[in-house]
């Protein structure tokens, strides 16, 4: 595989729609260093993992030799993005703005390389834009146009208002990439007319119209609505590493697998090693925790995902005892038995010398208490659960005679 199509592929993993696929094809062919930007309203202070599909599509062109552009809407923010809203959204003050995008400056160095990635403020061309510019770049555009975007429409069909300056927020995205005379600019699937609105006054300004990757939304701990704090189904970058080692392990078997494609670093061949190994018997919990290493060691390190994990087997997996598990009677042979004949008698192990060698790398455990004796000899009647690895269970009464 050639340079240009081992970038297209990565790039293309995890993408919803890129418009138009072959004029990506062709700048990546060009061998030119393209310049990728992506755009973040800092509205509120802390990022979650939803927002990082975006960045880590960033990550992927930063890696090919591209130059990234981290644009920080501090003047759309001002104006408030309308995208998915049914009700127009309240701006923010310049301060909060400023406030909150100086936690996003700290928060993507997790995970894009600093002295690869120029960070940047819209400000800096809105302002001297001016009055004038601005009403130049409103009468670029008509009001049927600016209908055709799916959230006005609905907002419009059904009576609901829409405020004057709504209109301008594609009209200055789609300036920025004016601006920095874009090569490609990424966004989520509802960033679409946005996006194309970039791709449109690219063209009537001379410029090369940008190619536009679209990343879906990642969808939240319930698994249907995209990740977000008001519905609290997220998963934020600075949440404690416990909290997030339980949150990710909350996640369903099968939302594990989005997880995977959107957030993952891991080659898609090892990605596709991991569903064999589920679908050939593998514990998908397992394959989870592999997961939550990953994110809890990009975000902390890892040694927070170790003490997370710790914390979190004490707490859940000590009496994580399945309720349906063979049922076996040994009986004491002259007042005893031993640990390797009790494991073989309880199909746990295959033979005396498999118990052994388990119970040497400490996967034997009697009531959750990890047995290192491999020359245990049990002399007393009752009854306990006796477990071998991390799925083999068997509740045991040793019988007097």
């Amino acid at each position: 595989m050639s340079d240009w199509q081992t970038a297209f592929a990565e790039i293309k993993r995890g993408t919803d729609e890129i418009l138009p696929e072959n004029d990506l094809i062709e700048k990546l062919k060009s061998g030119k260093t393209l310049t990728v930007k992506a755009g973040f309203d800092p509205t509120a202070p802390d990022l979650h993992l939803g927002h990082t599909v975006l960045i880590n599509k960033l990550r992927a062109f930063q890696q090919f030799g591209h130059k990234v552009v981290f644009l920080i809407g501090d003047f759309t923010g001002l104006i408030g993005d309308p995208t998915g809203k049914n009700a127009t959204r309240k701006p923010l003050s310049k301060d909060q703005v400023l406030e909150n995008a100086k936690t996003y400056q700290e928060q993507v160095f997790k995970i894009l390389d600093p002295a690869k990635t120029e960070v940047r403020f819209n400000s800096e061309w809105m302002d001297k834009l001016g009055a004038d510019g601005m009403i130049k770049l409103a009468a670029s555009q008509t009001v049927a146009r600016m209908l055709e975007r799916d959230d006005f429409k609905k907002r419009y069909n059904s009576n609901q208002p829409i405020a004057i300056h709504e209109f301008l927020y594609p009209l200055v995205q789609g300036w920025d990439s004016v601006a920095l005379e874009a090569d490609i600019e990424l966004g989520g699937t509802d960033q679409r007319f946005n996006l194309l609105m970039g791709r449109e006054l690219q063209k009537e300004n001379g410029q090369k119209p940008q190619t536009t990757v679209m990343v879906p939304l990642l969808e939240g701990l319930d698994g249907v609505q995209k990740m977000s704090k008001s519905l609290n189904n997220y998963i934020g970058i600075t949440e404690p590493a416990n909290d997030m080692f339980g949150k990710i392990m909350s996640v369903s078997d099968e939302l594990m697998w989005r997880y995977f494609e959107l957030l993952s670093f891991r080659p898609l061949e090892e990605l596709e090693e991991l569903k064999a190994n589920v679908s050939n018997g593998a514990n998908p919990r397992d394959i989870k925790i592999e997961l939550a290493k990953e994110l809890i060691s990009r975000f902390h390190d890892e040694a927070a995902f170790e003490a997370a994990y710790n914390d979190f087997v004490q707490r859940f997996q000590k009496n994580a005892i399945p309720d349906d598990m063979p049922e076996v009677t040994v009986v004491l042979d002259h007042g005893s038995v031993a640990i390797g004949n009790l494991l073989k008698q309880a199909s746990l192990v295959a033979s005396t010398s498999d118990a052994m060698r388990m119970i040497k790398q400490g996967a034997v455990k009697i009531d959750g208490e990890k047995v290192s004796d491999t020359r245990l000899q049990l002399t007393e009647p009752g009854e306990a659960v006796y477990q071998v690895g991390k799925r083999k269970f068997a509740r045991v009464t040793i019988s007097g005679a």
